[in-house]
């Protein structure tokens, strides 16, 4: 029941070239990051990613795709990362975009050993008709697009309404980190890194968590979990330098009010005499 691996290098023995991730996280919040820095060391590559994003230029997944290691994404969101853009309009990487709460379902039907549902988003679009551009040639026409799905009406409520069929995704390997996670892989997801994460860690065969926290089992309060073990099957816990290495995606400030009396700066109280 002990799931702790001693290395990062031995956390990830098994993924090769070609293999298919299903990588946590919500924007740089909650990634596998020192995951991903072994897979960079180690050298894998033409890999297929399954993440909510894909980093940014030079953090996360980003480092990967940097060095070409990415061969197609499955993603929701990707406009933090211009070497992402520049490899995509290029026609060097396949990209799935995946509306966010399908992406989200996906992961957890696979996870759940459901093959796929019905949903009303992305009906009457191309994501349903077919034709959204997967990759294309470096002349800028479209190499491999989408095909059409399923669809099929409801009649729900007193409406009829089209659905359209998504597939559950399965991958070879689930990367996560997890704020706190004991040795049987039970594991507690902190704010926003919760979104996928767990969802991630359901789809895939094999799991491998990075945790800032490793408690004893018992430690844990049973309803304080998130994730039990059985989806879990390697832990690596992280040292305190890494588990404090963080990125901010993007950083935005606004002028802080200024009190009664006072300049935006904080200069003394101005004259107020006429």
């Amino acid at each position: 029941m002990d799931k702790v691996v001693s290395s990062a290098g031995e956390a990830i023995a098994g993924i090769g070239h070609r293999a298919s991730l299903a990588v946590g996280g919500f924007g740089l919040c909650g990634i596998p990051s020192a995951l991903i820095h072994a897979l960079h060391e180690a050298g894998v590559g033409d890999l297929e990613i399954v993440s909510n994003n894909c980093g940014v230029d030079d953090w996360g997944l980003g480092i990967l795709l940097r060095d070409r290691r990415i061969r197609r994404v499955v993603a929701s969101y990707v406009g933090e990362n211009k070497e992402f853009a520049r490899q995509y309009l290029a026609g060097e990487l396949e990209v799935e975009l995946t509306p966010q709460g399908t992406l989200a379902e996906r992961l957890r039907a696979g996870g759940a050993g459901i093959p796929g549902f019905y949903t009303l988003t992305g009906t009457g679009t191309q994501v349903a008709d077919g034709g959204l551009p997967w990759r294309y040639h470096p002349d800028g026409s479209v190499a491999v697009a989408s095909p059409p799905k399923e669809t099929r009406d409801f009649h729900i409520e007193g409406n009829t309404r089209s659905y359209v069929l998504e597939e559950a995704i399965v991958a070879d390997f689930g990367l996560v980190r997890a704020w706190k996670g004991d040795r049987h892989g039970n594991l507690v997801f902190r704010r926003s890194s919760r979104n996928f994460n767990p969802l991630c860690a359901m789809a895939g065969r094999v799991t491998i968590a990075e945790v800032e926290h490793l408690v004893e089992p018992g430690e844990l309060a049973p309803d304080a979990i998130h994730l039990p073990g059985i989806y879990v099957h390697r832990v690596l816990p992280l040292t305190p330098e890494q588990a404090g290495d963080k990125r901010i995606e993007r950083r935005t400030n606004r002028q802080r009010p200024a009190p009664d009396g006072l300049s935006a700066a904080g200069d003394a109280p101005q004259d107020r005499r006429p």
